[in-house]
């Protein structure tokens, strides 16, 4: 699988432009994160809630994807987001904050997936569960 320099299997302008750094994607899991930069933050200082949001769903999308990977190959198109319920628990402070994934069913065309951001101590900041489609395959991909 083609990988970026930022450790992603595909190039998406808005990831880099926010700096993600993909550490691990697995069948069924992932994890990344992003060092903190003054653009990050809202006014109070910490994470704010949009990206706080964006990392957990695209760290639930990329566990939802790695599901499909052996099925379809690599080059597969990415997962379309059709829910996504997030709880943000505490201000995500730090110079390193993290997001994990987890795929925990898939029928053939929806992924069900939870994760977590953690801030800059390991402690817990958001959780979200969410829904993915997996995208049909055209007929030339068939």
């Amino acid at each position: 699988m083609p990988i970026t320099g930022k450790g992603f299997p595909f190039e998406i302008p808005f990831l880099d432009w926010l700096d993600f750094r993909m550490q691990e994607a697995e069948i069924g899991h992932s994890s990344f994160s992003l060092e903190m930069q003054p653009h990050h933050l809202n006014s109070y200082g910490m994470a704010h809630g949009g990206l706080v949001l964006t990392m957990l769903d695209i760290s639930l999308a990329m566990a939802a994807r790695s599901m499909e990977v052996p099925a379809r190959g690599p080059d597969m198109p990415g997962m379309l987001t059709v829910e996504l319920k997030t709880s943000f628990m505490r201000p995500a402070y730090g110079k390193k904050i993290r997001a994990e994934g987890h795929c925990i069913h898939r029928t053939r065309t929806l992924a069900f997936c939870e994760g977590e951001v953690y801030d800059g101590e390991g402690k817990l900041a958001a959780r979200a569960t969410g829904t993915f489609k997996y995208p049909r395959l055209s007929k030339e991909e068939k």
